[in-house]
């Protein structure tokens, strides 16, 4: 009896330690890493795969030589680019920075970021050229008797503004804050009526996924989403999982069914659809993950996408590009760029690359393709 107590006491025991082992931070990373590896081994890319892809490849560098504009003392400061950033929070300020100082490094003529009070000292501090607007409010800040107020004040300031943007960044370093997503989604309704170019990136997709009426049937609407974003679109949209083996067809039906909206998938190849084709850019980037790039690409497709806008309707019918979509066209040429940016970078800093030394080299990768001469 006495032996058969301690049997059973040591089975409690042992189920116990079980217990505690699996709800221990370590055990779950392990978990996660070994299904890691499990999807890594079932789903490495086939040579079918890699047909399909290079199918739908795209000569980004010649898309980027064609909506490029010419350097031209006669333009005026703001006809080659006036892009605004939404985002940047007490948290988060690098972000919004990333964004838009990519654009000016592009060739952009001004870039502008609509952050919080909090957030717009600090990234003031970082660069003189960005023009910062302290306008947006967080729910700590706001009585629930103002909030009507200052979301009519916070409308008002980005108005004045609104009419001289050629493209918004919605959603570098915006944070989940209730009453500021609610904010910035009365400002995307607003760009909407004004028919100004959109590129949602980040806590803006966060945003979106929950309120796909904020973007479906917009044409002129740019998605972002990373490996976790993505997945999260197509299980509330499609009501499905990320299918990678057939991720064209996919990616394709994704866009249509949220109403020709463009989606950039960000991954190994950045694949590009507007729900009426597929594009994919496959050029070589940098094996250093560093954060901060996919900021980087929202502020490249911004500005690319306002060049290819003016590219197009410049051009007319005239145009030997075969896409004749501004979104798609900016979503190829600022996924290249970052990508030889990225590479260009690494070479020179290894391990060491950090964010920052990609965006130096975003004007010597441009001016390889695109001489300004």
């Amino acid at each position: 009896m006495l032996m058969k107590d301690c049997m059973n006491s040591r089975l409690l025991l042992d189920c116990a330690k079980s217990c505690i082992l699996a709800s221990s931070p370590v055990f779950r990373r392990q978990q996660f890493l070994i299904r890691c590896l499990e999807v890594s081994i079932d789903h490495r890319p086939h040579s079918r795969d890699m047909q399909a892809l290079r199918s739908i490849e795209v000569d980004s560098e010649s898309v980027i030589r064609a909506i490029t504009p010419a350097l031209d003392p006669t333009r005026h400061k703001g006809q080659a680019g006036n892009i605004a950033v939404i985002g940047g929070c007490r948290e988060y300020t690098g972000a919004p920075y990333f964004a838009a100082i990519s654009a000016l490094k592009i060739g952009a003529d001004l870039s502008h970021v609509f952050c919080t009070k909090d957030a717009a000292p600090v990234i003031k501090s970082y660069s003189p050229e960005l023009i910062v607007h302290p306008v947006l409010e967080e729910s700590y800040n706001v009585g629930e008797e103002n909030k009507r107020s200052i979301t009519s004040k916070v409308l008002a300031e980005v108005d004045k503004w609104m009419e001289r943007f050629n493209c918004l960044v919605v959603g570098p370093g915006l944070g989940r804050d209730p009453f500021l997503l609610d904010c910035v989604s009365e400002l995307m309704r607003h760009a909407r009526q004004s028919s100004i170019p959109i590129v949602i990136d980040g806590d803006g997709l966060f945003l979106v996924t929950n309120n796909l009426d904020l973007v479906r049937g917009y044409p002129l609407a740019v998605l972002t989403p990373n490996v976790n974003e993505y997945k999260r679109l197509v299980q509330k949209v499609l009501s499905s999982e990320v299918n990678d083996v057939d991720a064209p067809q996919q990616l394709l039906s994704l866009a249509k069914k949220i109403g020709g909206v463009t989606i950039l998938r960000k991954g190994n190849s950045d694949l590009v659809s507007d729900g009426d084709t597929v594009k994919s850019v496959n050029i070589y980037g940098s094996p250093r993950r560093c954060g901060g790039q996919g900021d980087i690409l929202s502020g490249s497709v911004a500005v690319f996408l306002s060049w290819a806008r003016q590219h197009i309707l410049a051009a007319d019918s005239n145009s030997n590009l075969s896409c004749k979509n501004p979104t798609v066209l900016g979503c190829i040429a600022g996924s290249a760029i970052l990508r030889k940016a990225a590479s260009l970078a690494f070479l020179k800093k290894k391990r060491s690359t950090v964010t920052g030394d990609i965006i130096e080299c975003l004007g010597q990768s441009l001016e390889d393709i695109s001489p300004a001469s």
